[in-house]
Protein backbone atom coordinates (compact mmCIF):
# COMPACT_ATOMS: atom_id res chain seq x y z
CA UNK A 1 0.00 0.00 0.00
CA UNK A 2 1.68 3.48 -0.84
CA UNK A 3 0.99 5.29 2.73
CA UNK A 4 3.27 2.45 4.04
CA UNK A 5 6.41 4.27 2.37
CA UNK A 6 7.82 6.58 4.79
CA UNK A 7 7.34 10.64 3.66
CA UNK A 8 9.29 13.78 5.40
CA UNK A 9 8.55 16.73 5.38
CA UNK A 10 11.49 20.13 5.45
CA UNK A 11 13.26 20.41 8.25
CA UNK A 12 12.31 23.59 9.19
CA UNK A 13 8.51 22.57 8.83
CA UNK A 14 9.62 19.64 10.88
CA UNK A 15 10.66 21.44 13.64
CA UNK A 16 7.90 23.59 13.97
CA UNK A 17 5.18 20.81 14.08
CA UNK A 18 7.33 19.05 16.71
CA UNK A 19 7.30 22.34 18.86
CA UNK A 20 3.28 22.45 18.34
CA UNK A 21 2.80 19.18 19.21
CA UNK A 22 5.38 18.92 22.21
CA UNK A 23 3.54 22.27 23.59
CA UNK A 24 0.03 20.69 22.80
CA UNK A 25 0.78 17.27 24.45
CA UNK A 26 1.82 18.99 27.58
CA UNK A 27 -0.78 21.58 28.08
CA UNK A 28 -3.27 18.03 27.94
CA UNK A 29 -1.08 16.33 30.52
CA UNK A 30 -2.37 18.88 33.28
CA UNK A 31 -4.98 17.55 34.62
CA UNK A 32 -6.43 20.98 35.97
CA UNK A 33 -6.40 22.38 31.84
CA UNK A 34 -9.95 24.20 31.06
CA UNK A 35 -10.28 22.03 27.57
CA UNK A 36 -12.51 24.19 26.29
CA UNK A 37 -10.27 27.19 26.50
CA UNK A 38 -7.40 25.79 25.24
CA UNK A 39 -9.31 24.14 21.98
CA UNK A 40 -11.11 27.58 20.96
CA UNK A 41 -7.54 29.47 21.34
CA UNK A 42 -5.92 26.79 19.00
CA UNK A 43 -8.47 26.91 16.61
CA UNK A 44 -8.56 30.86 16.51
CA UNK A 45 -5.02 30.91 15.97
CA UNK A 46 -5.14 27.93 13.41
CA UNK A 47 -8.12 29.67 11.34
CA UNK A 48 -7.58 32.97 11.96
CA UNK A 49 -4.12 33.69 13.38
CA UNK A 50 -5.52 35.49 16.06
CA UNK A 51 -5.77 34.58 19.91
CA UNK A 52 -9.37 34.26 20.63
CA UNK A 53 -10.08 37.05 22.37
CA UNK A 54 -9.52 39.69 19.57
CA UNK A 55 -11.32 37.03 17.27
CA UNK A 56 -14.49 37.59 19.72
CA UNK A 57 -13.96 41.29 19.47
CA UNK A 58 -13.37 41.17 15.14
CA UNK A 59 -15.99 38.40 14.59
CA UNK A 60 -18.30 37.23 17.59
CA UNK A 61 -19.61 34.87 15.29
CA UNK A 62 -16.88 33.05 14.30
CA UNK A 63 -15.59 33.00 17.65
CA UNK A 64 -19.11 31.16 19.08
CA UNK A 65 -18.53 28.55 16.17
CA UNK A 66 -14.95 28.14 17.56
CA UNK A 67 -16.32 27.47 21.11
CA UNK A 68 -16.67 23.85 22.10
CA UNK A 69 -18.72 25.45 24.94
CA UNK A 70 -20.94 27.25 21.86
CA UNK A 71 -21.74 23.79 19.73
CA UNK A 72 -23.67 20.42 19.96
CA UNK A 73 -22.68 16.87 19.17
CA UNK A 74 -25.30 14.33 18.35
CA UNK A 75 -24.70 12.01 21.08
CA UNK A 76 -25.33 14.80 23.58
CA UNK A 77 -29.21 13.95 22.84
CA UNK A 78 -28.75 10.44 22.99
CA UNK A 79 -30.26 8.83 25.89
CA UNK A 80 -27.49 6.48 26.45
CA UNK A 81 -24.68 8.76 26.29
CA UNK A 82 -22.73 8.99 29.64
CA UNK A 83 -22.96 12.72 29.71
CA UNK A 84 -20.16 13.05 32.23
CA UNK A 85 -17.76 11.27 30.19
CA UNK A 86 -18.78 12.59 27.01
CA UNK A 87 -18.43 16.06 28.85
CA UNK A 88 -14.82 15.69 29.41
CA UNK A 89 -13.68 14.66 25.68
CA UNK A 90 -16.59 16.92 23.94
CA UNK A 91 -13.73 20.11 23.29
CA UNK A 92 -11.05 17.69 22.34
CA UNK A 93 -13.48 15.91 19.49
CA UNK A 94 -14.74 18.87 18.33
CA UNK A 95 -10.86 20.34 18.15
CA UNK A 96 -10.56 17.05 15.98
CA UNK A 97 -13.16 17.69 13.79
CA UNK A 98 -12.36 21.01 12.94
CA UNK A 99 -8.44 20.41 12.71
CA UNK A 100 -9.84 18.03 9.53
CA UNK A 101 -10.87 21.31 7.69
CA UNK A 102 -7.50 22.99 8.07
CA UNK A 103 -4.45 22.48 6.34
CA UNK A 104 -2.93 21.12 8.98
CA UNK A 105 -5.08 18.40 9.34
CA UNK A 106 -5.65 17.41 5.50
CA UNK A 107 -2.06 17.28 5.49
CA UNK A 108 -1.07 13.46 6.42
CA UNK A 109 2.13 13.78 8.33
CA UNK A 110 1.17 17.25 10.53
CA UNK A 111 -2.42 15.69 10.67
CA UNK A 112 -1.59 12.28 12.12
CA UNK A 113 0.66 13.88 14.35
CA UNK A 114 -2.15 15.66 16.14
CA UNK A 115 -4.81 13.39 16.30
CA UNK A 116 -1.93 11.07 17.89
CA UNK A 117 -1.55 13.94 20.69
CA UNK A 118 -4.88 13.75 20.84
CA UNK A 119 -6.45 10.37 20.92
CA UNK A 120 -4.72 9.23 24.47
CA UNK A 121 -7.02 12.13 25.94
CA UNK A 122 -10.42 11.03 24.29
CA UNK A 123 -10.50 7.19 23.89
CA UNK A 124 -10.44 4.48 26.49
CA UNK A 125 -7.19 3.16 25.74
CA UNK A 126 -4.71 3.93 23.04
CA UNK A 127 -2.08 1.51 22.15
CA UNK A 128 1.42 2.66 20.70
CA UNK A 129 1.32 4.60 17.26
CA UNK A 130 -2.20 4.56 16.28
CA UNK A 131 -2.76 6.60 13.06
CA UNK A 132 -5.99 7.95 11.96
CA UNK A 133 -6.38 9.40 8.55
CA UNK A 134 -8.84 12.42 7.92
CA UNK A 135 -12.71 12.85 8.72
CA UNK A 136 -12.85 9.95 11.06
CA UNK A 137 -16.68 10.08 13.33
CA UNK A 138 -16.99 8.63 16.48
CA UNK A 139 -20.04 8.66 18.57
CA UNK A 140 -18.49 9.37 21.66
CA UNK A 141 -14.85 8.67 21.54
CA UNK A 142 -14.72 7.96 25.48
CA UNK A 143 -15.69 3.85 24.62
CA UNK A 144 -13.04 3.20 22.12
CA UNK A 145 -10.07 0.83 23.02
CA UNK A 146 -7.41 0.56 20.53
CA UNK A 147 -4.48 -1.90 20.32
CA UNK A 148 -0.96 -1.14 18.64
CA UNK A 149 -0.79 0.04 15.02
CA UNK A 150 -4.22 0.39 14.28
CA UNK A 151 -4.76 2.52 11.32
CA UNK A 152 -8.32 3.92 10.54
CA UNK A 153 -8.66 5.54 6.95
CA UNK A 154 -10.73 8.51 5.78
CA UNK A 155 -14.37 8.92 6.62
CA UNK A 156 -14.47 5.69 8.66
CA UNK A 157 -17.28 6.17 11.74
CA UNK A 158 -16.82 4.43 14.89
CA UNK A 159 -19.98 4.29 16.35
CA UNK A 160 -18.35 3.51 19.72
CA UNK A 161 -21.24 4.25 21.91
CA UNK A 162 -21.48 0.67 23.21
CA UNK A 163 -17.94 -0.03 23.10
CA UNK A 164 -15.65 -0.84 20.15
CA UNK A 165 -12.39 -2.67 20.37
CA UNK A 166 -9.74 -3.02 17.97
CA UNK A 167 -6.80 -5.11 18.06
CA UNK A 168 -2.72 -4.55 17.18
CA UNK A 169 -2.05 -4.20 13.83
CA UNK A 170 -5.52 -3.64 12.42
CA UNK A 171 -6.46 -1.67 9.71
CA UNK A 172 -9.71 0.49 8.40
CA UNK A 173 -10.04 1.26 4.79
CA UNK A 174 -11.81 4.35 3.42
CA UNK A 175 -15.63 4.72 4.72
CA UNK A 176 -15.67 1.28 6.89
CA UNK A 177 -18.94 1.43 9.31
CA UNK A 178 -18.69 0.01 12.64
CA UNK A 179 -21.43 -0.11 15.40
CA UNK A 180 -22.19 -0.83 18.41
CA UNK A 181 -25.86 0.30 19.46
CA UNK A 182 -29.11 -1.28 17.84
CA UNK A 183 -32.77 0.26 17.80
CA UNK A 184 -35.88 -2.56 18.20
CA UNK A 185 -37.86 -2.97 15.24
CA UNK A 186 -40.84 -1.77 16.42
CA UNK A 187 -39.82 0.81 18.76
CA UNK A 188 -37.04 2.44 17.99
CA UNK A 189 -36.45 4.23 20.85
CA UNK A 190 -35.46 1.14 22.69
CA UNK A 191 -31.59 1.21 22.00
CA UNK A 192 -29.64 -2.11 22.61
CA UNK A 193 -25.98 -1.42 23.23
CA UNK A 194 -23.58 -4.37 22.29
CA UNK A 195 -19.39 -4.20 22.48
CA UNK A 196 -17.97 -4.97 19.47
CA UNK A 197 -14.87 -6.31 19.02
CA UNK A 198 -12.22 -6.44 16.04
CA UNK A 199 -9.26 -8.50 16.51
CA UNK A 200 -5.54 -7.89 16.09
CA UNK A 201 -4.46 -8.54 12.15
CA UNK A 202 -7.35 -7.49 10.74
CA UNK A 203 -8.71 -5.71 8.00
CA UNK A 204 -11.87 -4.57 7.11
CA UNK A 205 -11.80 -2.98 3.52
CA UNK A 206 -13.30 -0.31 1.85
CA UNK A 207 -17.09 0.01 2.61
CA UNK A 208 -17.80 -2.77 5.03
CA UNK A 209 -20.11 -2.13 7.69
CA UNK A 210 -19.73 -4.25 11.41
CA UNK A 211 -22.95 -4.46 12.84
CA UNK A 212 -23.41 -3.97 16.65
CA UNK A 213 -21.99 -6.98 18.95
CA UNK A 214 -20.28 -8.91 16.28
CA UNK A 215 -16.68 -10.48 16.93
CA UNK A 216 -13.72 -10.59 13.88
CA UNK A 217 -11.08 -12.72 15.12
CA UNK A 218 -7.42 -12.32 14.72
CA UNK A 219 -5.97 -11.87 10.98
CA UNK A 220 -9.58 -12.32 9.32
CA UNK A 221 -10.31 -10.17 6.50
CA UNK A 222 -13.93 -8.39 5.14
CA UNK A 223 -14.14 -8.02 1.83
CA UNK A 224 -15.29 -4.45 -0.24
CA UNK A 225 -19.22 -3.50 0.72
CA UNK A 226 -19.43 -6.51 3.54
CA UNK A 227 -22.27 -6.43 5.81
CA UNK A 228 -20.59 -8.53 8.98
CA UNK A 229 -23.99 -9.12 10.88
CA UNK A 230 -22.25 -12.40 12.60
CA UNK A 231 -18.99 -13.16 14.09
CA UNK A 232 -16.01 -14.05 11.51
CA UNK A 233 -14.23 -17.06 12.91
CA UNK A 234 -9.85 -16.06 12.82
CA UNK A 235 -8.06 -16.53 9.37
CA UNK A 236 -10.96 -16.19 7.43
CA UNK A 237 -12.06 -14.06 4.50
CA UNK A 238 -16.11 -13.04 4.55
CA UNK A 239 -17.46 -11.78 2.00
CA UNK A 240 -21.29 -10.46 0.48
CA UNK A 241 -24.46 -9.19 2.20
CA UNK A 242 -24.65 -11.04 4.99
CA UNK A 243 -20.77 -11.51 5.23
CA UNK A 244 -19.69 -14.74 5.29
CA UNK A 245 -16.40 -17.31 5.55
CA UNK A 246 -15.64 -18.06 1.70
CA UNK A 247 -11.99 -19.37 2.00
CA UNK A 248 -9.58 -19.10 5.21
CA UNK A 249 -5.95 -17.95 5.07
CA UNK A 250 -3.28 -20.30 5.07
CA UNK A 251 -1.12 -19.66 8.31
CA UNK A 252 1.04 -21.74 10.05
CA UNK A 253 0.23 -20.95 13.25
CA UNK A 254 -3.26 -21.98 12.49
CA UNK A 255 -4.54 -25.21 13.31
CA UNK A 256 -7.11 -25.38 10.80
CA UNK A 257 -4.79 -24.47 7.97
CA UNK A 258 -2.43 -27.47 9.31
CA UNK A 259 -5.22 -29.50 9.30
CA UNK A 260 -4.79 -30.59 13.04
CA UNK A 261 -8.18 -29.96 13.61
CA UNK A 262 -11.16 -30.27 11.37
CA UNK A 263 -11.40 -26.61 8.95
CA UNK A 264 -14.43 -24.69 9.89
CA UNK A 265 -15.52 -24.89 6.69
CA UNK A 266 -15.63 -28.58 6.14
CA UNK A 267 -18.42 -28.51 9.81
CA UNK A 268 -20.98 -26.09 7.84
CA UNK A 269 -23.68 -27.46 5.50
CA UNK A 270 -24.08 -26.11 2.35
CA UNK A 271 -27.37 -25.17 1.05
CA UNK A 272 -27.57 -25.31 -2.88
CA UNK A 273 -28.69 -22.09 -4.30
CA UNK A 274 -31.50 -21.62 -6.72
CA UNK A 275 -29.31 -23.14 -9.28
CA UNK A 276 -28.41 -26.19 -7.44
CA UNK A 277 -24.94 -25.10 -7.04
CA UNK A 278 -23.47 -25.31 -3.46
CA UNK A 279 -23.81 -21.65 -1.97
CA UNK A 280 -22.03 -19.66 1.20
CA UNK A 281 -22.05 -21.16 4.26
CA UNK A 282 -25.62 -21.27 5.81
CA UNK A 283 -24.47 -20.82 9.25
CA UNK A 284 -20.91 -21.12 11.41
CA UNK A 285 -20.11 -23.71 13.50
CA UNK A 286 -20.34 -23.49 17.24
CA UNK A 287 -18.50 -21.24 19.05
CA UNK A 288 -18.43 -18.86 15.45
CA UNK A 289 -21.71 -17.15 15.59
CA UNK A 290 -24.75 -17.33 15.60
CA UNK A 291 -28.00 -17.44 13.57
CA UNK A 292 -29.62 -14.08 14.43
CA UNK A 293 -28.27 -10.99 12.46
Amino acid sequence: MPWLIPRSISPLHEKALERYVGRLEEALSDPSLDRSALVREELSRLLYALPYPDLVEKNPLAALALDPEGVTFEAEYYAATDQEKFQKVKPLLWFWKVLDLTPLGQSVHSGVAIRRVLAPFIFKRVGRNPKFFQNVEFSVGYNLELGDDVVVHRYVLLDDIGGIVIGDKTSLSDYVNVYSHTHHVLASPDVTLKQTVIGSGVRITYHATILAGVRIGDDAMVGTGAVVTRDVPPHAIALGIPARPVRYKVRPDCPYCRRQEPHPSDLIPRLPDRKGNPDYPDFLPPGFGTREA
